[in-house]
């Protein structure tokens, strides 16, 4: 079989590719998305930024649940065991529809009392939740859509869910002038519009994604049990902590550059929507070596795993170093994308000239993180991502603020250089463990 015989390198290429460009679609209509709302208003792209690290939870959920999913289904593949596999799909399933309905639920009154701390500008309060309030409502597009991905992905199907998410993306970006601005006889929606236009591409990918799903492999439904709901949510754990940790820091770093500037705050935003594009082969690796490290620790094929996370050392580190070159090569025209306000480009400048200096370490973290996820090492996995986003980024960064705005950005850097030693101490504290 592929998983067990393909020469690893080729086998990491071959399935990144598809992932990588349905990531690069996606993140391009995300950064679409801000330059039209920001083409509308100002205050427009300030209230996207302070919702990004709510959008991000969103996805923690739907993502991690469904590398539960995937991670489940790819062990049970690599012992032989199919039958389990009807009754992991129901579950997952499940799963993402109770993720939806939390946020439509909860997300409507906890977004007010969000942008009353986020925000002292009553206008950037009022589009983002005239945003929010139609992204929480329609998001089981999202969830349903992540656990069928991720369940095509378990079985080495990177195809279609990358053209689901390619037409929703397309759909995305196409709607968006139409929606925002009202050209060619559309309502006038403005900052409303931006989110109707997203939701409908994820309920575009949602469709095909359920469609080919049952087309191609005629699924056999099973039980929805607790049980399999509490292994599901433990393998995907690591995940649903690291995006959903995001949230948690972005919001404790917006808190503290707002005491700089809402100029600052933008930046966070603007950053986040760049680094998503140039993290997108890194991204990519992830999403693709998950259900391979799985699969072999599955077979009990270690020495195969290890060969995958060398690998996806290498191809990661080499990605960063092109990203970083980027960042530090030409900010202002990156920045300029979304503002061309002097104070946004003069604090995006030097942030972003020294954030890039963590994408490489940055890079051996993140790998690292899903290694020990898929060979059954969760533990390992969340230590990693409670030192980086609870231990290190958010108490780093109100320390270093004493000192000044400059030094608020290093928070990066500094964090990811620990977390790269820490990862080493745990990779090589396991390889110790397995040799005796």
């Amino acid at each position: 079989m592929a998983m067990e015989e393909t020469p690893v390198w080729k086998l990491l290429i071959r399935l990144s590719a598809p992932v990588m460009l349905a990531l690069l679609i996606q993140s391009i209509y995300n950064i679409v998305d801000s330059y039209f709302v920001a083409r509308y208003s100002a205050e427009g792209l300030a209230a996207l930024s302070i919702i990004f690290p709510i959008q991000l939870l969103m996805t923690a959920l739907a993502t991690g649940t469904g590398a539960g999913i995937n991670i489940l289904i790819s062990r049970m593949d690599g012992a032989g065991d199919t039958k389990s596999q009807k009754d992991i799909i129901s579950t997952g399933f499940f799963l993402g529809i109770m993720g939806a309905l939390i946020f439509a639920a909860a997300g409507t009154p906890g977004i007010r009392i969000y942008y009353q701390i986020s925000s002292e500008q009553e206008l950037v309060r009022e589009y983002g939740i005239q945003y929010a309030q139609i992204i929480f409502a329609l998001s089981l597009g999202m969830f349903v859509e992540a656990a069928g991905t991720k369940m095509l992905q378990a079985k080495s199907d990177m195809v279609l869910p990358m053209c689901a998410q390619v037409a929703g993306a397309v759909l995305n970006i196409v709607l968006d002038p139409f929606l925002i601005f009202g050209y060619c006889g559309f309502p006038e929606l403005g900052v409303r519009g931006a989110a109707v236009a997203t939701v409908l591409g994820q309920w575009l990918a949602m469709a095909i994604v359920m469609i080919g799903f049952i087309r191609r492999y005629s699924p056999s439904f099973g039980r929805v049990t607790l049980h399999n709901c509490v292994r599901i949510l433990k393998a995907g754990m690591p995940s649903i902590l690291l995006q959903s940790l995001y949230t948690v820091y972005i919001v404790g770093l917006n808190l503290i550059l707002k005491l700089f500037s809402e100029d600052a705050v933008t930046v966070l935003g603007i950053y986040y929507k760049l680094q998503t594009f140039f993290f997108i082969p890194l991204l990519g690796l992830q999403q693709v070596i998950l259900p391979l490290i799985s699969y072999n620790y599955g077979a009990g094929k270690m020495e195969r795993a290890r060969s995958v996370l060398r690998y996806s050392i290498v191809m990661s580190s080499v990605i960063m170093v092109v990203a970083t070159a980027f960042f530090i090569i030409m900010p202002k025209s990156l920045l300029s994308i979304f503002s061309t306000r002097e104070e946004i480009l003069m604090i995006g400048t030097t942030a972003f000239r020294i954030i890039a200096l963590s994408f490489i370490p940055a890079s051996f973290g993140l790998i690292f993180s899903v290694y020990f996820q898929g060979i059954n090492r969760g533990k390992e996995s969340i230590c990693i991502t409670l030192l980086r986003q609870v231990v290190l980024l958010v108490p780093l960064a109100w320390f270093l603020h004493f000192a000044g705005l400059e030094w608020v950005w290093l928070t990066f850097p500094i964090t990811e250089v620990i977390v790269l030693a820490a990862c080493l101490a745990l990779y090589t504290k396991q390889q110790s463990g397995n040799r005796h």
